[in-house]
């Protein structure tokens, strides 16, 4: 039988990615989730920033990465200098420091297109997983698992249920463009 729950769940699933997308880039703000897609060469392995210390936002314009392991602060601060959040990092003992530039206006058209075309991928991820869902309709009609009817009242359940995640990432596109263009 046809499950339209699990369609609908992995377009969840596209919008989440989508969102930990969003929410790494850089605005104007402090976001600790600014570093959550930073990895540390650390113990043989990559591991994100919040597993070699602690992350705070003290200011607006500031996080501070309180380093647990005092040989891993070089690490650290190459993994973010190496990053494509444009930080740049200074180290005071264990606790690094980075200070968060005013956003320019060339910056924030950069990151309005970059949002659309994030967004754009998503909308892609979902339309795909409708995509699926209808070829799956189609092998269900053809070994007559299902009727016409069922069929065609499905494929519109499918369409109502994409229609309603690319509305989600609509929404949170113009949210995040306004939260940029915000001085």
């Amino acid at each position: 039988m046809f499950d339209e729950k699990s369609h609908s769940l992995k377009m969840d699933k596209a919008i989440e990615v989508f969102s930990k997308e969003l929410s790494s880039l850089r605005t104007g703000r402090a976001n600790a989730a600014m570093l959550d897609l930073v990895k540390v060469d650390v113990y043989g392995q990559q591991m994100p920033i919040n597993q070699v210390g602690s992350i705070t936002t003290p200011e607006p314009r500031v996080i501070n990465i309180q380093v647990w392991d005092q040989n891993n602060i070089n690490l650290v601060d190459a993994a973010i200098k190496k990053s494509e959040l444009g930080l740049n990092p200074q180290i005071d003992g264990q606790i690094i420091r980075l200070p968060i530039p005013e956003l320019n206006e060339e910056r924030r058209t950069e990151l309005k297109k970059l949002i659309k075309s994030m967004g754009e991928k998503c909308k892609i991820s979902i339309r795909n997983i409708r995509r699926d869902a209808n070829e799956e309709l189609k092998k269900l009609l053809k070994s007559k698992e299902i009727g016409e009817d069922e069929e065609k009242s499905f494929e519109k359940n499918v369409q109502l249920i994409t229609d309603k995640h690319i509305a989600i990432v609509e929404e949170k596109i113009s949210t995040k463009e306004k939260e940029i263009m915000t001085i």
